[in-house]
């Protein structure tokens, strides 16, 4: 059983922690930290926030602040745990667009092999999906929560329907803009799994 660490503000993280919870396998979330979400723009001192220690195979950071996530980072670095920050700026942290977007790296166990960039498994049966199974996903569990969707449409219509779907269940900030791509979370989400769709039909050929 591999052990996560999570470190929120204010229940940022609840909608992953969920997902976790409900679609992995052989993974438990052992200590969750809930810091305030209402902070100084600066923090002189951030190791007033993590007087509580802990240890684990993975820590999954949600903090805001950067001031939190700098002391969050070279903590792990201490203590040799990888840490994921989605979406954030950090070099000591491994920091995806989107949850959806972790590619498979080593060091982070049964995590790393079930969560992050989609994969599907399909099957079609008179030019319909009538089945289809999440191999890796979304820790927000969007990739499983949007099959309902897409079993019974044909082909050409899921691949037009599933990032609309994705998007709706995305649970990462819509105003998340990369400046360099100009590209939102919710584009990237929806990109994400009209991809690993077409990556499943394209093995049926």
């Amino acid at each position: 059983m591999d052990e996560i660490i999570v470190f929120q503000q204010a229940g940022s993280g609840e909608v992953k922690i969920s997902g976790i919870r409900q679609y992995g396998a052989g993974l438990i979330i052992s200590k969750v930290f809930d810091l305030p979400d209402r902070l100084p723009d600066f923090i002189d001192c951030p190791e007033q926030y993590f007087l509580e220690d802990f240890t684990g195979d993975l820590v999954i950071s949600f903090l805001k602040h950067p001031d939190l996530l700098d002391h969050l980072a070279a903590l792990c670095r201490e203590k040799k745990i990888p840490l994921i920050a989605s979406g954030r700026k950090n070099a000591a942290a491994i920091t995806p667009f989107t949850c959806c977007s972790l590619g498979r790296l080593p060091g982070l166990g049964r995590y790393g092999e079930q969560f992050g960039i989609p994969e599907y498994e399909v099957e079609v049966r008179e030019n319909k999906i009538c089945r289809m199974e999440v191999k890796r996903g979304a820790s927000c569990g969007a990739s499983w929560q949007l099959i309902p969707g897409i079993v019974g449409l044909s082909p050409e219509a899921a691949l037009e329907s599933i990032a609309r779907e994705a998007q709706y269940l995305c649970a990462a900030d819509p105003s998340n803009f990369d400046p360099i791509t100009g590209k939102s979370a919710l584009h990237v989400a929806g990109k994400v799994h009209e991809q690993a769709l077409r990556l499943a039909l394209d093995r049926l050929k």
